[in-house]
């Protein structure tokens, strides 16, 4: 399907981010080429989990997110990105207030084979 301008709408990502206040929800804006574009906030830590067949992109907005792994830790800070490769087990853990981008296949489970009382399903995941 081609696009017009008049049909194409800009995305104020900050505007996006005061829609919502829950944590380790992420909320779809936008897809492309089969990949989901989410917004999520993060206080805590999430889960130790992986993606098997799918890579994960983290971009910081605001406060500090760090990306656990087995030998160590990713610190990412606000302006700040990383890709977590497919099939390596992580566990996001967020000081409070912290708003990031994901950047994932729409395939992607949330905490990947690990379901927790924080695992969110692909279809409960909401468009903002």
């Amino acid at each position: 399907m081609k696009h017009t301008h008049g049909q194409m709408k800009k995305i104020k990502i900050k505007d996006k981010f005061a829609l919502f206040d829950e944590v380790w929800t992420p909320k779809i804006i936008a897809e492309s080429n089969e990949q989901l574009v989410k917004l999520a906030k993060g206080d805590g830590e999430l889960v130790w989990h992986s993606h098997e067949d799918e890579d994960e992109i983290f971009i910081v907005f605001k406060g500090k997110l760090t990306l656990q792994f087995r030998d160590g830790d990713v610190v990412l800070n606000k302006g700040e990105m990383f890709v977590v490769p497919k099939g390596v087990e992580h566990c996001p853990l967020a000081e409070p207030d912290t708003h990031f981008m994901l950047i994932e296949p729409a395939t992607t489970a949330h905490t990947g084979a690990i379901q927790s009382e924080l695992t969110v399903t692909a279809k409960d995941q909401e468009w903002i």
